[in-house]
């Protein structure tokens, strides 16, 4: 079972680790755009990867995926023109359907938000281990992310598709995921994907957005942590 492959993007996936993922539509983000954000992610890459210490070589990494996805981040909420079909009701409606399809079985949904060109979750996969103590060891029927979003995906583009009467790639093949390394930055991505919507200016509170989701066992946590590290 691999838990460190490459597409376009490295991605490091450790076995029952929360995850934060971003996947978008398809030509949501300008090849032009794209290309340079990609470009210059590979390049500080390229420079982490030849560190000697493997610890400071592994947190420089880390680093610059968070830089990333940030840099990331700001392309898409700033982009204007394009599809938006995710902010259709119907639309957004299947897409809530389909993640929490899968919660309780191969993840906690912690939180999500569904913009209108992009949607971020973020999902805990340990309930997988918890549930059964022998699959550390044998790894047989753990579901991996790369799998789970697979899985999620796909029949959400096949069923938009006919709801908005069209064809051809609904998703970007590629999804956007870093694993949550402690509770700090748990809180502080919580924060970052439950205020999408407001730093878009589509509504003044975070709960307003029928877009946004925060499950009932992790609201007060939330909002105690929130507060502490303000």
């Amino acid at each position: 079972m691999k838990t460190e492959y490459r597409q376009r993007l490295p991605h490091i996936q450790p076995i029952g680790a929360t995850f934060f993922v971003t996947f978008r539509l398809f030509e949501s983000i300008p090849v032009s755009a794209l290309k340079e954000i990609n470009e210059e992610y590979a390049l500080e890459l390229n420079r982490a990867e030849i560190i000697r210490d493997i610890q400071e070589r592994n947190a420089s990494i880390f680093n610059i995926r968070k830089k990333y996805i940030v840099e990331y981040e700001k392309i898409l909420d700033c982009i204007k023109t394009g599809h938006h079909y995710l902010k259709q009701e119907d639309v957004m409606q299947l897409i809530k359907n389909e993640l929490h399809r899968f919660d309780g079985t191969f993840y906690d949904l912690i939180a999500y938000s569904i913009m209108s060109n992009h949607v971020h979750i973020l999902i805990d996969t340990s309930i997988q281990t918890s549930k059964n103590e022998m699959l550390i060891e044998s790894k047989s029927q753990y579901v991996q992310l790369d799998t789970i979003m697979k899985r999620i995906k796909a029949p959400i583009a096949r069923h938009a598709n006919k709801l908005l009467n069209r064809s051809g790639q609904f998703w970007a093949r590629e999804s956007y995921d870093i694993y949550i390394r402690n509770e700090k930055m748990l809180v502080k991505v919580t924060s970052y994907i439950l205020e999408n919507p407001v730093k878009a200016g589509i509504v003044n509170a975070w709960d307003e957005y029928k877009g946004n989701y925060l499950k009932n066992d992790h609201y007060w946590r939330f909002k105690f942590n929130l507060k502490l590290n303000e």
